[in-house]
């Protein structure tokens, strides 16, 4: 007769420590890493929706701002005084450019066709050997002066005579004349050697009566 013997005994094995101090610490310290980095991206998230808050505060506060400056400018009573003070604007234009008219027409002005067809005058009457520089038209054209250079003098009579011709100015006569040499550059280191030669024409300034140059 055969007999087993168990000789296993549950005491002899070796003893795993799951929950060893080393395990333990490892843990926490993944625990508490992991709560940092939690806390420190919820902390961002915070200042970026605090931040956002703000600035849509300030825009809230802006168009309150602006809504409250259109209430006040586009308000009925401010939109009719708007347009009476247009109104009244309006007929002062209105008045002024009536008076205007008037004034034009009953000619206190002098002269309303403008200094054109003076100009057209001039450009007609052509006279060889005498040109135009200048010319000066005062008022109603009562007051004249023409300016110009000319290389014989004795042209002058006919160009008057040939300007007393014109529409414009019949009527207008010139009382006096000026005549002078132009005025020669001065010798310099540059051009000692070849001096300057002195015009062939002189120049010419004609005054009609009253002209204030002609007083002078």
């Amino acid at each position: 007769m055969s007999q087993q013997i168990n000789l296993f005994n549950p005491l002899l094995r070796q003893q795993h420590k799951h929950f060893s101090l080393p395990a333990m610490l490892q843990a926490w310290g993944m625990i508490v890493a992991g709560a940092l980095l939690y806390y420190g991206y919820a902390n961002l998230q915070l200042r970026y929706l605090n931040a956002q808050a703000e600035q849509s505060i300030k825009r809230y506060n802006a168009e309150q701002v602006q809504f409250t400056r259109y209430a006040a400018e586009f308000s009925p009573q401010q939109a009719q005084r708007l347009l009476q003070d247009e109104v009244q604007r309006m007929e002062r234009q209105v008045t002024d450019q009536g008076a205007i008219i008037e004034t034009l027409k009953s000619g206190a002005v002098g002269n309303t066709g403008g200094y054109s067809e003076y100009m057209r005058a001039f450009a007609r009457q052509v006279v060889p050997g005498l040109w135009l520089t200048g010319f000066k038209i005062t008022g109603d054209g009562a007051q004249i002066s023409l300016s110009g250079g000319v290389v014989d003098p004795e042209l002058l009579p006919v160009f008057i005579q040939r300007l007393g011709k014109e529409r414009i100015m019949q009527g207008k006569t010139f009382s006096t004349l000026q005549m002078q040499q132009p005025k020669v550059p001065a010798a310099t280191e540059a051009n000692k050697a070849a001096p300057p030669v002195p015009a062939r024409y002189v120049e010419f300034t004609l005054y009609s009566g009253g002209t204030g140059e002609a007083k002078k």
